[in-house]
């Protein structure tokens, strides 16, 4: 038999009389683990669920993951941990059909009824047509990655963060991006567009071409990952194959290639400025991706690219 004592790093009106025992009879420390010991509080504080909890040693603030056993933390029967309140908890699929609802439901609005927020109708140039078809059509491809392909090591989230995480998609990729493209100045009708290259049917078609390639290899890295993690665990493997050979994250490059082409079609500050945050993001995730891939792996982890061929 084991015994633990929990203890909170601060008040918390969810589990109010800490620190607490929690006795697992007949197992031992070799055997009971920190998920056990989550399982365990919630049955004495239901409201503080196992995804809420932040469990580390006393004294220290390291998260514990959830699959070590005490003995491999070295703590022994009578040890003492620290729970933490993270907060109310949400799901990272549902975050990200949050995060990419926004552009869904602000370009239909700013593309269909341009009066409301222009002043005037817009008669849309073939620029204006391929812009919204491709925005639509990537987040709708999100939506449908978010729920059947991604998986995730982590089931939850603080429920917060959804508002700062939705910003970027909200605000740049929905409200600016779509408020500057669709508006008078990209119209059928207007000098920037009348005559020159952003006219051409040609170039259209070509930067359409380049885009559906990109998110159809943005896709494919995703399938890819997603089949190298069986459902319902946290395993992790060494991607091999359609662009992982080259880059540690593909799929960051082809996303990027995607909304550069939308950038070129338009030269919209907005587009600029959406492409830009999101590449400033993905490169810090690919940095910490690549450090994590050759801590784990070591000397198996063969040497690639982080994000972009040739350059980073």
């Amino acid at each position: 038999m084991v015994s633990v004592t929990i203890s909170s790093t601060k008040p918390t009106s969810l589990a109010k009389g800490l620190p607490a025992i929690l006795d697992f009879s007949g197992k031992s420390a070799d055997v009971v683990t920190v998920a056990d010991v989550k399982r365990a509080f919630t049955a004495k504080y239901p409201n503080f669920y196992p995804s809420r909890q932040k469990l580390s040693l006393k004294g220290e603030s390291k998260s514990l993951p959830d699959e070590a056993t005490l003995s491999s933390i070295g703590l022994s029967d009578g040890g003492e941990l620290a729970v933490k309140d993270l907060g109310p908890q949400i799901s990272w699929t549902t975050v990200f059909v949050i995060e990419y609802l926004g552009p869904l439901v602000v370009h239909p609005l700013m593309y269909h009824v341009p009066k409301l927020f222009y002043g005037q109708d817009v008669q849309h140039s073939s620029l204006q047509k391929y812009v919204y078809g491709m925005v639509m059509a990537h987040f709708l491809k999100r939506e449908y990655e978010s729920v059947f392909v991604h998986r995730y090591s982590h089931g939850t989230m603080p429920f917060a963060y959804v508002f700062r995480n939705s910003f970027h998609y909200h605000i740049l990729g929905g409200v600016t991006l779509a408020y500057a493209v669709y508006s008078p100045t990209y119209s059928a009708a207007s000098s920037y567009i009348l005559d020159t290259i952003r006219d051409n049917p040609m170039f259209l078609k070509a930067c359409a071409a380049v885009w559906l390639w990109a998110e159809v290899s943005n896709l494919k890295t995703h399938l890819i990952l997603r089949d190298l993690r069986p459902a319902g665990t946290k395993k992790r493997a060494v991607p091999y194959g359609y662009g992982f050979n080259m880059i540690t994250c593909p799929n960051y490059f082809f996303e990027i290639i995607g909304w550069f082409i939308v950038c070129a079609m338009t030269g919209s500050y907005a587009a600029w400025v959406f492409l830009i945050a999101g590449s400033y993001m993905m490169a810090i995730w690919a940095i910490k991706k690549h450090k994590n891939y050759k801590k784990e792996f070591g000397k198996d982890y063969p040497k690639r690219y982080k994000m972009i061929p040739f350059v980073f």
